[in-house]
């Protein structure tokens, strides 16, 4: 009775599932089914167009001797470093100076978490324009008199990397901002009642009561600017278009030549194999954390 009783269902969930059916298998076709044929394709010889002439794994040595693959990686370490790392204290320190004045929440949230509504394109292009040297922010400073005043950081295949750290943690740092103060609307009043009962500084009450149970916070941000910073390619385009040179070549935006630019389909494809291993490494213990304590 217990098993027949598991596949009786109601009108209404076979009417949700045949709704449902469309989405759920557009899905598995148009992401999954592609995941897998991307897979396959890294173990073939494919250039321009999809081949079936199976390599092995002849590709992903090819793409492990590229100079600018491994230029790619440095810059996604570089800027997954600072991506994660800036954005999650600045995040953090926000959401502190707005939980501490509680009536200013209602302005100043909205205001940091405006420029996550805004594209990656839209920001990559607008900074381009602060930071280009000819229009932006060099010459307006010229302009008023600091003659001297140079910042030609994307120009400067040694600096250029940072510019893209910098347009991407102004957009999402308003996001982090946000996850906070929900996890710090989570922390019981209780301890925090405690702790100032017991005579605790607003500087102590928050590195040793408040911050260290933000352990679900902190998992949570992690988790989404990893991926972000591992897929990150469209902010990259707008803002530098991978240069000057290959100074700010990320692996998707190699993956994107490879593929489309270069006719090394096989190897494009290795790359974004890559890619879902090292976003894979990031989400896979997330989500059995969350259902082992379901």
């Amino acid at each position: 009775m217990a098993i027949r009783s598991r596949w009786r269902f109601s009108g209404d969930d076979l009417t949700a599932r045949i709704v449902l059916f469309p989405a759920v298998l557009i899905s598995l076709i148009f992401v999954y089914g592609f995941i897998l044929f991307t897979i396959y394709l890294s173990f073939t010889g494919s250039t321009l167009l999809p081949s079936f002439n199976w390599v092995g794994i002849q590709n992903y040595v090819r793409l492990f001797k590229l100079a600018a693959w491994h230029t790619a990686l440095k810059n996604m370490v570089i800027f997954g470093v600072l991506y994660i790392g800036i954005a999650a204290l600045v995040g953090l320190l926000l959401a502190i100076l707005i939980d501490i004045p509680k009536i200013s929440e209602r302005i100043f949230r909205p205001i940091f978490l405006y420029p996550m509504a805004i594209s990656f394109i839209v920001t990559g292009t607008a900074w381009k324009w602060f930071l280009d040297p000819g229009i932006g922010l060099e010459h307006v400073m010229q302009m008023w008199g600091w003659s001297t005043f140079k910042f030609g950081w994307i120009k400067n295949t040694d600096f250029a990397i940072y510019t893209i750290v910098i347009a991407a943690i102004w957009q999402v740092t308003g996001f982090v901002m946000v996850i906070f103060i929900a996890g710090l609307r989570a922390i019981p009043h209780s301890t925090i009642e405690s702790a100032v009962v017991d005579g605790a500084s607003t500087f102590r009450l928050y590195t040793r009561v408040i911050i260290p149970q933000l352990n679900a916070s902190f998992l949570s941000v992690f988790v989404i600017l990893g991926h972000m910073a591992i897929k990150s390619y469209d902010l990259v385009v707008a803002l530098t278009g991978g240069g000057p040179g290959r100074a700010t070549e990320l692996p998707s935006t190699f993956m994107y030549s490879y593929t489309f630019g270069r006719n090394q389909m096989g190897i494009g494809a290795a790359s974004a194999v890559f890619m879902l291993i090292a976003i894979g490494i990031i989400i896979v213990p997330y989500i059995r954390s969350h259902f082992k304590e379901s």
